[in-house]
């Protein structure tokens, strides 16, 4: 087994950092997290309690939602992926990560210089 020096190492923990929060947060996967989740479809966060907005459905996965939602619990298991594809491939996992890591920085660089009403 190898160790990545701190080069890969930084690359690998923002690509699984990026990953976590696409799969969690992200609006681009919000149809495949509500169909994973069984999350009714007319659900919305900001939908006022006691509405049929506000209902998760009977079928919701509780769980599984809150683990995809856990840095601690998701954010293992993405980084334990990266790393054993690093395991296998070095060059072509840090080519994938390194599209993560420039992805996360212009997200940074979008939030930190975007003006007020903009964020």
């Amino acid at each position: 087994m190898k160790v990545p020096d701190w080069y890969s190492l930084v690359i690998l923990g923002v690509a699984t950092w990026r990953t976590f929060q696409l799969i969690a947060f992200d609006t681009i996967l919000n149809t495949p997290r509500r169909k994973l989740l069984r999350l009714n479809r007319e659900w919305r966060a900001d939908a006022k309690a006691g509405t049929s907005e506000s209902e998760v459905g009977e079928f919701y996965r509780l769980d599984l939602a809150l683990w995809l939602t856990c840095p601690y619990c998701a954010g293992f298991w993405i980084g334990v992926a990266w790393l054993s594809a690093w395991e296998i491939t070095q060059k072509w996992t840090e080519l994938a990560a390194l599209l993560f890591v420039l992805g996360t920085f212009a997200i940074a660089g979008h939030k930190t210089l975007a003006k007020d009403e903009d964020k």
